[in-house]
């Protein structure tokens, strides 16, 4: 790890260092401060508290400037370069959040992704941690049994059916918390009975996972050969990673299930990463009746600050067994660790694309190595990365080639859209299709990767187009709210019934959205119900769910959505899949296009024949000829991605190199240039180009305006990953000197990115 540099936190007055020798001995606190500064900071302990009152891993709160800010301990020393320190204000817990494991793993991270450590240790924190709410505050009072009820035999208390079923709870499982016997239906007065009889007692503990909704327990069902293979492949007593790659429908989540109740069996917890939190509650549903005895925690953005500190604080107690979540549950201290898993590995959601720009897959691998544990990537889908891991033996590759049950591969066809009359962007054999499918009782998927009602408007008279006057973007019209959007920066003005340049009220509002193709496909087939699933109709907790509640119950009706729809849900009446543009992504400056466009394909097409029924997948294309498409029909996902390794062995790019971008953003578009081609003399001043280390740029990002501000980039590749990170570390103390406020700056490590 790059040492870190530690700087005084005085009122005010610059402090002069002083020579070793000069140093006293004093207890000195060392914290990481959540400011975009590369250092650690010192303070005195707060009044009233001694050395041994201060543990690594406790919040305290500490001036800064002008401001109280909350500040995680990360180590007590005994000198400081500075004479006169600055005493915290504070201590915010009584005991530590964070456990040794978690603050070098914390450190680990802030190191490789050149970030600030305060900014990451807040990043891992929940929010209403992050804004210094004891964790004390979510304590609650567990009960358990006296040495006498200990003693007992499980049958003692036959006669109260109540008390004996408790009895046998404590004595089967330990303490349980009030939380944990209320949702059992075990409430205060049975607790009281076996307290006045001496049996049990309350104690003060660490707050438990909130419960869960009413789930009936299911048995596991049987494994087919290939995931008996899976299963058998991962160790526990030791480090492995693993890529399972499986078809879509194959059982992946089934080898996860097995591969959590090795760990629950062995006493270790589970951690699972999603990567949206609308697979989340169908996640849960299934883990839950698996092991409905095991405490489990979620940890998303869509819970309540306080659902969320909850969670995370009893997965960093050990009380929760399994947690599951989003990218940044990474950063959840887990004492009992035992196993991670990572679905739909490929996912772009799990890097993180502003602040610390982290990637939690990455992370995930680096995490199980310092703990001994293993770690398994699945996807239908791999990313490249991973791919090229386990090609070059980092990962025990494993395969799941074939649908669980009796689901068999749905039958691919290209319709092409060249030269044919289209109706709001659909092919007539494909509307034939959709009726068809919808009378025999079964369900569409309708695949459309741009909401609202339409992506642009434009006037037919003089040519005026609505653009986004702070982003370099169209505004997308929203019928419904009657607004245009942009949806890069969410600047929103009132819909236009006349040009604004001209006048005229011959507006056109160009291209198809979700919004557009719901009211064609919901007047065309009137007769079924039109479930239109995106950002604008799943803002609230639990909409996804809920809205696809009559798709699970398996009622004839057609799905339309974006992305959301392409990830992880199981649907067995969904027999016809329709993607409307199967050709994004095939002439992007993007390097990453082509690949992310093979992954959307081969998993929205994975959304048909789930169940018992044939599957049907129809793909519109405007060239349907052109060889990657080809590629991936004929050929599959697999082959698909090891031609793209190829050509970026060729071309020398990841994951072949490493790469890192610097990017910098300023509203004047000269600063942010200016800066970035400084850079590249200072870095190249460090390391000059050379075949194994290559400069590009600064060059402008795909969406060069955004927010009011221009942004470029400076790409930088390199053959070794520890040049380019010791390069990296020298160029962050370099830029932190740059003066101009208006601009900002980052480095972003293994950027998946160049918008």
């Amino acid at each position: 790890m790059a040492p870190q540099e530690v700087f005084h936190a005085a009122g005010g007055q610059e402090q002069h260092e002083r020579s070793a020798r000069e140093v006293r001995q004093r207890a000195i606190l060392r914290v990481a401060v959540p400011v975009p500064l590369r250092r650690l900071f010192d303070y005195l302990p707060p009044e009233g508290l001694t050395c041994d009152d201060c543990r690594p891993g406790q919040r305290f709160w500490v001036p800064f400037g002008k401001r109280s800010l909350v500040a995680v301990l990360v180590d007590v020393v005994d000198d400081s370069p500075f004479d006169e320190l600055k005493p915290a204000l504070e201590r915010i817990d009584s005991h530590p959040v964070f456990d040794q494991r978690s603050r070098q793993f914390l450190q680990w991270a802030a190191d490789y992704y050149q970030a600030p450590a305060g900014e990451l240790y807040a990043a891992a924190l929940p929010v209403a941690l992050r804004k210094g709410k004891p964790a004390d505050h979510w304590a609650e009072q567990w009960l358990e049994l006296t040495t006498e009820g200990k003693g007992l035999p499980e049958t003692a208390l036959a006669r109260a059916k109540k008390q004996q079923a408790l009895l046998q709870l404590l004595l089967s499982f330990g303490r349980q918390s009030r939380t944990a016997l209320n949702a059992r239906g075990l409430n205060s007065t049975v607790c009281k009975a076996l307290i006045e009889r001496g049996l049990a007692r309350w104690v003060s503990g660490p707050t438990a996972p909130p419960p869960l909704e009413d789930t009936e327990p299911k048995p596991a069902p049987d494994l087919n050969e290939e995931q008996q293979l899976a299963i058998d492949a991962v160790a526990f007593d030791s480090f492995s990673a693993s890529l399972l790659e499986g078809t879509t429908g194959s059982g992946k989540t089934e080898v996860y299930l097995r591969l959590m109740e090795r760990a629950l069996r062995e006493g270790k917890q589970a951690l699972l990463l999603v990567p949206e939190i609308g697979l989340t509650p169908q996640t849960l549903r299934r883990i839950a009746a698996r092991f409905p005895d095991f405490g489990i925690a979620a940890l998303h953005s869509g819970l309540a600050d306080g659902e969320r500190a909850r969670a995370w604080l009893s997965a960093a107690s050990g009380v929760a067994d399994i947690v599951i979540g989003t990218r940044s549950a990474i950063f959840t201290p887990l004492p009992r660790l035992g196993v991670i898993l990572v679905d739909e590995e490929h996912d772009g959601s799990f890097k993180q694309q502003d602040g610390v720009r982290y990637s939690a897959r990455d992370l995930s691998v680096v995490l199980a190595k310092r703990a001994g544990v293993p770690v398994m990537l699945g996807s239908a889908t791999p990313s490249l990365e991973s791919l090229h891991n386990a090609l070059s033996g980092r990962y025990q590759h494993l395969y799941l080639r074939h649908r669980a049950g009796n689901a068999r591969p749905p039958q691919i066809s290209l319709v092409p859209t060249l030269h044919q009359q289209l109706q709001e962007g659909f092919a007539p054999q494909v509307l034939r299709h959709i009726g068809e499918t919808l009378s025999r009782g079964e369900q569409v998927l309708v695949f459309i990767n741009r909401r609202g009602y339409a992506p642009a408007l434009t006037c037919d008279d003089c040519g005026w187009l609505a653009d986004c006057p702070h982003c370099s973007s169209k505004l997308t019209l929203h019928r419904r709210q009657r607004h245009l959007r942009c949806h890069h920066c969410d600047y929103r003005m009132r819909e236009v019934h006349s040009c604004p340049q001209c006048h005229s009220r011959n507006l056109n509002a160009l291209g198809a959205g979700t919004e557009r193709s719901e009211d064609f496909l919901a007047h065309t087939f009137n007769q079924f119900p039109v479930i239109r699933v995106d950002r604008d109709t799943t803002s609230s907790k639990q909409a996804l769910d809920r809205l696809l509640e009559p798709a699970r119950n398996g009622e004839p009706c057609l799905l339309l959505g974006t992305q959301m729809l392409a990830k992880g849900h199981h649907l067995p009446r969904v027999t016809l899949v329709v993607i409307q543009d199967a050709d994004g992504g095939l002439f992007s400056a993007d390097f990453r296009a082509p690949e992310r466009m093979g992954q959307l394909l081969e998993q929205v097409a994975g959304r048909a024949g789930r169940g018992d029924l044939a599957g049907h997948v129809l793909l519109q294309s405007r060239y349907p000829e052109h060889p990657m498409l080809q590629l991936l029909l004929n050929k599959g996902y697999g082959a698909f991605a090891r031609q793209l390794l190829e050509e970026r062995a060729l071309t020398q790019l990841p994951p072949i190199r490493a790469m890192a971008l610097v990017r910098a953003e300023c509203e004047e578009a000269r600063w942010a240039e200016e800066f970035l081609t400084n850079a590249r003399h200072y870095l190249e001043a460090l390391a000059p180009p050379s075949p194994q280390l290559q400069y590009l740029g600064p060059v402008p990002a795909l969406l060069e305006r955004k927010s009011g501000r221009f942004r470029f980039y400076l790409q930088i590749t390199a053959e070794k990953r520890g040049l380019l990170q010791q390069m990296l570390a020298r160029f962050c103390a370099w830029a932190e000197g740059n003066k101009n406020r208006r601009l900002r700056w980052a480095v972003d490590m293994d950027a998946q990115e160049l918008s």
